[in-house]
């Protein structure tokens, strides 16, 4: 199954959530796993975004709508990046 890594950076609204209720994260991690993705890691990040997530999804539209809906809230802005594993990249360029 594809792999992407999801970059989000909370706004006003989800820093403000996530402050008052923390375990808000992982209802929103069973939220994005009943869309189709599944969450393979999840890290909280020092920089300019909040939060790396390694997801499996069955296509670019099934993680675009991840990612359109959890947009969509007004909690968090998000970069989503196809990924591909090493061995698969060198065994394209061959």
């Amino acid at each position: 199954m594809p792999v992407y890594i999801m970059l989000t950076t909370l706004t006003d609204e989800g820093r403000k959530t996530i402050k008052a209720k923390p375990e808000r994260i992982k209802e929103v991690n069973r939220e994005v796993e009943a869309m189709g993705a599944k969450i393979l890691a999840q890290y909280a990040l020092l920089g300019p975004y909040d939060f790396a997530n390694i997801l499996e999804a069955p296509s670019n539209e099934a993680i675009s709508k991840v990612a359109i809906e959890l947009g969509s809230r007004g909690t968090l802005q998000t970069m989503t990046l196809a990924a591909m594993e090493m061995d698969e990249f060198i065994k394209v360029m061959k």
